[in-house]
């Protein structure tokens, strides 16, 4: 790992939506990190927002700068897998941005790659410090609801208009679940561990669309129901996530509020800064009563602190890469469930199974 204490030279790949909303803020909000280099393909746009930056262009040559002691990876989803490889082979510690690659073969590769370098790798679910996400976890483990049967969250959008972004275009990588789907699939076996059967339906909704903007995936586990779904074509009125058991129901409609505060330039920790104004709702099951509870405060700096204490050797890795190659299983099994129209089993190997202990 780095010398305890010493800063870490960071350099970001891709200073694009996820690079410059989030990447960039949250590692200069952590003390001990500098951003020190940025691939970008806009030198004066990066420039003007971050002074100081060395910028390179092509943007690969982040990934085996000699100055740059870890290697951050936020550009397009098909660049991730050989961008990362190459930073792993040039000594860099790593992290990538969901999804952790865009073929599973690929992501299970790059654990084995920084296994045989000695290197650090971890994936950006940034998601696990949402206020929703939190809640939602808070409400599962205060056994209010007794043993928990059903579990459903959405990610849902209202951009009806098909627009010229390489996300919503043909290509590896692109559409909505694999823009949501890692989010979706991290929060659901975070909670409950790893489903025994997948499956899961897709479509193209909006006119003139060429990549799914519409996603229903359904886990199953022995006594558990978890739906995800996700949409670009809801304008409201519909729960972020929903608990029900054996004792009551829980609901929260309002998401998180750090990604718009960022897009608006609030730094985390600023006064206000992750502060969700939006209750869940406790049904009490017998009577129907409501109680409203409050969703805690929360700072996805959070994962760039872990990131920074892992490398100094004071924390384990936040998001170990054994978890995010689980994920992209069942990722990868939600497009075979949904192009066979079939329910299938999930194929993990014995690393993946061991990253994940809970069993509802």
């Amino acid at each position: 790992m780095i010398e305890n204490e010493r800063t870490i030279r960071v350099g970001l790949i891709g200073y694009g939506y996820a690079g410059k909303t989030f990447h960039a803020p949250l590692i200069r909000s952590i003390p001990g990190l500098k951003l020190a280099v940025v691939g970008s393909s806009k030198p004066d746009a990066v420039l003007a927002a971050l002074p100081g930056v060395e910028v390179c262009s092509p943007t690969e040559e982040v990934a085996t700068h000699p100055e740059v002691d870890l290697v951050v990876i936020a550009s397009p989803n098909e660049s991730h897998f050989p961008l990362a490889s190459a930073a792993l082979r040039a000594g860099k510690h790593v992290v990538v941005d969901k999804p952790f690659t865009v073929k599973l073969a690929d992501a299970r590769s790059l654990v084995e790659l920084a296994e045989e370098q000695g290197k650090f790798l971890s994936v950006f679910h940034n998601r696990r410090w949402d206020s929703e996400v939190l809640a939602t976890r808070a409400m599962v483990e205060s056994g209010m609801l007794g043993e928990i049967r059903h579990f459903e969250t959405h990610i849902d959008r209202f951009r009806p208009q098909v627009r010229q972004r390489w996300r919503e275009q043909i290509g590896p990588g692109a559409g909505l679940w694999f823009d949501l789907g890692p989010h979706l699939i991290d929060q659901a076996v975070q909670l409950f561990g790893l489903p025994e059967t997948i499956n899961a339906s897709f479509a193209i909704l909006r006119a003139g669309g060429e990549t799914d903007d519409w996603a229903h995936v359904q886990l199953n586990y022995r006594s558990l129901r978890v739906l995800l779904h996700a949409s670009l074509l809801v304008s409201g009125g519909i729960p972020r996530s929903v608990l029900h058991g054996t004792r009551g129901s829980w609901v929260k409609f309002g998401g998180d509020v750090q990604e718009r505060q960022l897009v608006a330039g609030m730094l985390p920790g600023a006064d206000g800064c992750g502060v969700d104004p939006d209750p869940g709702i406790l049904y009490e099951g017998a009577t129907g009563e409501q109680k409203k509870i409050g969703a805690p405060t929360v700072n996805q700096a959070e994962y760039y602190l872990g990131v920074r204490d892992a490398l100094w050797g004071r924390q384990a890795n936040p998001v170990p890469p054994s978890q995010a190659s689980a994920v992209m299983s069942i990722l990868e099994t939600t497009f075979e469930s949904g192009a066979k129209g079939q329910t299938l089993p999930l194929e993990l190997t014995e690393k993946e199974r061991a990253a994940f202990t809970a069993s509802p």
